[in-house]
């Protein structure tokens, strides 16, 4: 008895003449290596599908790629790599590939004051494409931090000076009795509001860029910024916490053109694409600001 050959679909002639822009497959499970982490991820891989008589592509190709990321930690050289196995298995159908793998990362973050420690979640995503020889890759991150009002840290500054004047009018001022006032609920009759706030990044690399600068990405905003938020703290770190708050006031859009600025300033970057979100503590409703910066061509 003859083994019978198994039938292929994909390389039957399409009912309907048309190239697609992308086909493939979407959140894929699978191991990464980042920041010497093994990640649990997900991957979204694609190619084009530019021969408009093909009736699909090889999926199973792609899947199989994708087994070089569980091996070295993921570097814009590595992405290049898979991408280019997507087009070299599909030669004669496809002319673009595409990646986007997205996780968490975990990274241990020290206490501002004390000796403790504690960790903290960023979400990460890793877009990558290749079309022809063009090759491109974008970090995305997300970065917490604390934002305070300076408006409403301004009108807390008027009412506790109208409390002051209306407490010590006409009295002599004794050093001991200020002190004892401003340390009472009746000295600080108002404190200004703060909220947890979000740094969105898109980082668009240089794409040969030996290593992927994730880590040194997420220091520079939170140096940038000045009030990442926290994990575990003593009350001397709540202390400071609270005075890193009061030195660094700010506004959505104060936020925005201090990462704009900063990030101007980061190695390795083609463009980028900031987009901070306060989710106000004030009103039912966040405040947003952006910004985008592409270097210019010589």
């Amino acid at each position: 008895m003859n083994a019978l050959t198994l039938p292929d679909i994909a390389a039957q002639a399409a009912r309907q003449s048309l190239p697609l822009d992308w086909v493939g497959m979407c959140g894929i499970a699978l191991p990464v290596l980042l920041a010497d982490q093994r990640l649990n991820a997900k991957a979204d891989a694609g190619v084009s599908l530019d021969d408009a008589q093909a009736r699909g592509i090889h999926m199973s190709r792609l899947y199989l790629a994708l087994a070089m990321l569980e091996q070295e930690n993921l570097t814009p050289a590595l992405l290049r790599r898979v991408l280019q196995d997507f087009l070299d298995s599909h030669e004669g159908l496809a002319t673009s590939a595409y990646l986007r793998i997205h996780s968490d990362v975990l990274l241990k973050r020290p206490a501002l004051v004390s000796p403790l420690a504690g960790w903290k979640s960023y979400p990460i995503s890793l877009d990558a494409r290749l079309q022809g020889t063009v090759f491109h890759v974008e970090l995305r991150v997300d970065v917490s931090y604390s934002s305070t009002c300076p408006c409403s840290a301004a009108l807390s500054r008027q009412l506790i000076q109208q409390q002051f004047v209306d407490d010590f009018a006409n009295t002599p001022l004794q050093h001991a009795d200020v002190l004892a006032w401003l340390g009472s609920t009746r000295g600080i009759v108002a404190t200004p509001h703060s909220q947890r706030s979000t740094a969105q990044l898109c980082l668009h690399l240089d794409g040969v860029l030996d290593d992927l600068p994730l880590i040194a990405a997420i220091n520079h905003a939170e140096a940038a910024l000045g009030t990442a938020v926290q994990t575990a703290v003593k009350r001397a770190d709540e202390q400071a916490f609270a005075l890193a708050n009061g030195q660094n006031l700010m506004f959505c859009e104060d936020a925005a053109r201090r990462l704009h600025l900063a990030l101007q300033r980061f190695p390795g970057l083609q463009a980028f694409d900031v987009r901070v979100v306060h989710s106000e503590s004030l009103h039912a409703h966040d405040a947003v600001a952006e910004s985008h910066w592409h270097q210019e061509q010589p």
